[in-house]
């Protein structure tokens, strides 16, 4: 480990007598370590200078989304704890839905996945949201591969009605529903945009406590606006 980080201070690659030297090792014993790391892709040798390699930068690639991610899941608690009820992260990416983050508590549940989110974007006030987000051209290429269909008896029965509510939601900048995608269950949804990238936060609450929705999405707003930049810079997940 000591020689991949003293390989990674060098930019411009090492001789292995100063990385023996810089790490405190013998040269017989850096000599050894040098070509077992290279021989795994930690590093690659060029004409005596030792560079970091594939499996080394792979490393490295994985912890940044992994503290993306991180990031991701503390902003959405922080985000839960200050209104009170469960919320969800997603984004959409390359033609699907994505869920990327759920925030609730024993306490406040999150509503259950039983229909896939991905195939289900006309029912959810995530995808409805997501969806107002798009331009024409790709909201139709969504909708032929996932085509609108009841998920329970309050959804919406057709595209025509779907885009008009969606056309509703992009004004208004929120998306709301009622017992569309899960029974009992009503959700509300905000955009969230940075660069080319389609967002969406939401929040739902049991069907008996709907009055409650549109006070709560609007606190989770006032709260976005203090934690935006946490989580937008975590949005290319």
């Amino acid at each position: 480990m000591r020689l991949l980080e003293t390989v990674a201070a060098h930019e411009q690659g090492a001789p292995a007598k100063q990385l023996a030297r810089e790490t405190g090792l013998a040269l017989p014993t850096a000599y050894h370590l040098l070509r077992t790391l290279v021989h795994e892709g930690y590093l690659r040798r060029d004409r005596g200078l030792f560079f970091l390699g594939e499996a080394a930068e792979r490393l490295s690639s994985s912890g940044a989304q992994q503290k993306r991610r991180s990031t991701v899941t503390d902003t959405l608690a922080r985000w839960r704890d200050a209104v009170g009820v469960p919320v969800y992260y997603a984004v959409y990416r390359d033609g699907e839905i994505g869920l990327i983050g759920v925030a609730d508590t024993p306490a406040n549940p999150a509503v259950e996945e039983w229909a896939d989110f991905r195939e289900t974007g006309h029912a959810h006030a995530l995808g409805q949201c997501l969806l107002a987000q798009l331009d024409d051209a790709a909201r139709r290429d969504h909708f032929d591969r996932y085509p609108v269909r009841p998920v329970t008896p309050y959804t919406v029965r057709d595209a025509a009605s779907l885009l008009r509510s969606l056309e509703r939601a992009r004004e208004t900048a929120l998306a709301m529903e009622r017992q569309e995608y899960a029974l009992g269950t009503v959700c509300a949804a905000i955009p969230l945009r940075v660069g080319a990238t389609a967002a969406s936060v939401a929040v739902s609450l049991p069907v008996h406590q709907a009055d409650r929705l549109l006070p709560t999405i609007q606190r989770l707003q006032a709260e976005m606006r203090c934690l935006l930049g946490s989580l937008a810079l975590s949005i290319s997940i």
